[in-house]
């Protein structure tokens, strides 16, 4: 009987942004729940200091320097660990902006996420939104992109000329809703710009209509065999003080999160038929999610962002949504690693 070697998953966490702490709990999960029995699974961290201390750190807790000539690992036994796939698990830079894709492309190392292309496109949603717009399959909420060479110049009457209050400020390439602001009178505007700036790598700012409705999440993902997997939709529900889908009701529970969402079928199903488009039309790898705004009054569905790289841990909205759809979280991990294993092979 031949015995077939496991492959060797590096489950990479950490990277440059304000979503550190987050990275780390969706690699925690992944590496906490995929089947050893079927895979050697290696935990990589990218930590924000120094930027090139990247390491394996093993199960107890030990440092082993990775080798970016190859994105190889030396283990105190002499072997050299060479990897079969790359998990990413980075929201933000380097991992969900097209950096990392970009090295293991070099490399030849497959990884989960979509391609450098689309991640890069993706990750900034200045650039993102009006891409989406031509594609004519949704509305997009209104925006306009700052650079930070306009913001010394910068008259908040002329930028809300055609706007109405709130609007909301934030990273063009952020997530997870790191230094954004809703921003409710012209007094609030060059602060919240300011902060967004901070945190955004490449000095931009989007600066985005308020749309009123409720908030609705669609996951997708493409298996090894090639189905496509449109998972129940989920609603957002702040609450606390929470007034939109912020940090704190991402991850301090200032919200409630409805699977499925309760809601007509055919709102659900255009969402979902909306999502499936876009997965494509974007081309889209691995599981992505989908955020929209939905006005009830105007049955306007509105594209928020697709997030190349969702949250994972068993409590995030993709797990929850492949729960609904009869996948236990587990199998969602294992469906993304066979994905990407899948498409190396291709």
């Amino acid at each position: 009987m031949t015995n077939i070697r496991k492959k060797n998953i590096a489950v990479v966490v950490g990277g440059y942004s304000g979503e550190y702490d987050v990275s780390i709990s969706t690699g925690n999960a992944i590496y906490a729940n995929v089947d050893r029995a079927r895979y050697n699974l290696y935990k990589i961290v990218i930590p924000r200091n120094p930027k090139d201390s990247w390491h394996h750190l093993t199960d107890h807790d030990a440092q082993i320097p990775v080798d970016r000539n190859d994105f190889s690992v030396t283990l105190s036994t002499g072997e050299k660990v060479q990897f079969d796939l790359a998990y990413i698990s980075i929201h933000g830079n380097p991992g969900e902006n097209g950096v990392l894709q970009g090295y293991f492309d070099m490399l030849g190392v497959p990884y989960t996420s979509c391609g450098f292309y689309t991640s890069a496109l993706t990750a900034n949603k200045g650039h993102c939104n009006p891409v989406v717009r031509s594609f004519g399959v949704v509305d997009v909420a209104k925006s306009r992109l700052l650079h930070r060479n306009q913001i010394s110049a910068l008259d908040p009457e002329a930028l809300l000329f055609d706007f109405e209050l709130p609007v909301f400020v934030k990273p063009a390439s952020g997530g997870s809703s790191v230094a954004t602001t809703k921003v409710k009178s012209r007094e609030q505007l060059v602060q919240a710009i300011e902060d967004a700036m901070r945190e955004d790598g490449n000095g931009q700012v989007l600066v985005e209509e308020f749309i009123e409705g409720r908030e609705f999440n669609c996951g997708v993902i493409r298996d090894a065999e090639g189905w496509l997997h449109v998972f129940p939709i989920t609603e957002v529900i702040p609450h606390g003080d929470s007034e939109y889908f912020d940090y704190n009701a991402k991850y301090n529970g200032s919200s409630r999160k409805v699977t499925p969402a309760e809601v007509e079928t055919q709102v659900s199903d255009r969402i979902k038929d909306t999502s499936t488009m876009l997965y494509d039309l974007l081309d889209c790898r691995g599981v992505v999610r989908f955020d929209y705004r939905y006005n009830p009054e105007l049955y306007a569905l509105y594209f928020l962002e697709v997030n190349t790289i969702p949250g994972q841990t068993p409590e995030s909205i993709v797990p929850q949504q492949a729960r609904a759809a009869g996948i236990s979280t587990a199998d969602l991990y294992h469906m993304v690693i066979e994905c990407g294993l899948a498409a190396a092979s291709r």
